[in-house]
């Protein structure tokens, strides 16, 4: 059994080597493709507007370059919340727009899609004014072959 078979969980005498040098990586604005790199069955605990739920929580990774982004983002399995799920499906080209699915998590993990995600600032624990990405809203897939017809013609890129 290896140091991270239990959630993580380290022993007093487990190897390690994770010096830390990925560091956080603050996107700017705007849009992006991703890959789901984690994926979680979780529980939403009752709050004033949605009432305690089933929620995936998945990790969508954005290689941006100077590094890769990480976001985490709560996709709450109401009613109330259909559209962002609609939203988050069509974004891996496992939805059409007016077409009924039932949703396959199996198939997520290792999807790639694209997002328009922007900086949330809040006030961290230590009192300073610190800002995480989130995901803005989700962008409808495009197939590759349609993508490099867009980028024939610039004028017809509608982001």
């Amino acid at each position: 059994m290896s140091e991270f078979d239990n959630n993580g969980v380290l022993s007093w005498d487990s190897a390690i080597e994770d010096d830390g040098n990925g560091g956080f990586v603050l996107l700017p604005e705007g849009d992006y493709e991703f890959t789901i790199s984690g994926f979680e069955r979780g529980q939403h605990n009752q709050s004033a507007k949605i009432p305690a739920c089933p929620k995936a929580i998945v990790t969508l990774s954005i290689d941006s370059g100077n590094g890769v982004a990480e976001i985490k983002e709560n996709l709450l399995l109401h009613k109330s919340m259909e559209w962002k799920l609609t939203s988050f499906f069509r974004s891996l080209g496992m939805k059409k727009h007016g077409e009924r699915l039932i949703m396959d998590w199996d198939k997520v993990l290792g999807a790639a899609g694209r997002a328009h995600v922007i900086q949330r600032e809040y006030i961290g624990n230590d009192g300073t004014n610190k800002k995480a990405n989130n995901v803005g809203y989700f962008i409808d897939y495009i197939p590759a072959e349609k993508r490099a017809d867009l980028l024939d013609d610039p004028d017809d890129i509608p982001f």
